[in-house]
């Protein structure tokens, strides 16, 4: 399998792409996909870059693996495809954004590409997962890429807003240089994480646009 990025993204992480455990885990993604169901389909499975331009870059969310259910993931984290049951972590994002820009919202769809479209880089740690097995593709170093990734853009941009949602997300945070950045943390938006006071009640959304209008950046329109 030869994944290719946007010809920006390929021109900021060339060194990356060039590197073994690249090239290894390319051709360990063409076995997985051949032997047995894995998602996003292997055209989705950089989509976070192809949907969010570099030079328009100004908010990265970090997740962890795709969804792992058929028919689910798309290639950008936290995000389904059109039709698909709204699943609980998406939920409770959307709930956290109604309470904190005091909006009623009711999504219509829950694939977020909108978000990715003004410049929302939705990265999960790991980009492919083997059907109905949770992080099963943490062999493949995923996450020697996407820290690559966090480090290139913290190297590389000024005032990205980098929002961190849980302890695996946070630990992502060590690659970002702070004195140049935004960066916000909480608890992750699962249930489990949110109904313990971890989630709700963070003001993310809000914090964002307001720190993007300081910089005289166009904010994030997050309703869909």
């Amino acid at each position: 399998m030869q994944l290719q990025l946007p010809p920006k993204w390929d021109s900021l992480l060339a060194n990356e792409l060039q590197k073994p455990y690249f090239q290894d885990l390319q051709e360990q993604l063409t076995q997985e996909y051949e032997v047995g169901a894995c998602y996003p389909p292997q055209d989705l499975i950089l989509a976070a870059f192809d949907y969010c331009d570099l030079s328009h870059l100004k908010v990265v969310i970090i997740g962890q693996d795709p969804y792992h259910g058929e028919g689910e993931a798309n290639g950008l984290a936290f995000s389904v495809n059109d039709g698909v049951k709204i699943p609980p972590s998406l939920r409770n994002i959307f709930r956290e954004l109604n309470d904190d820009l005091d909006h009623l919202f009711m999504p219509t769809s829950c694939n977020l590409e909108r978000w990715a479209n003004q410049g929302v880089l939705l990265l999960n740690a790991g980009l492919t997962v083997r059907k109905d097995q949770a992080n099963s593709h943490k062999h493949l170093k995923w996450n020697l890429f996407t820290d690559a990734v966090i480090q290139e853009i913290s190297s590389q941009k000024e005032g990205i807003v980098f929002l961190l949602w849980g302890a695996f997300a946070q630990k992502k945070g060590s690659k970002i240089d702070r004195t140049k950045h935004l960066i916000l943390e909480s608890g992750h938006p699962s249930p489990l994480s949110a109904n313990q006071g971890k989630w709700f009640g963070n003001k993310h959304f809000s914090k964002v646009n307001a720190y993007l209008k300081a910089n005289n950046e166009k904010e994030i329109d997050w309703f869909l």
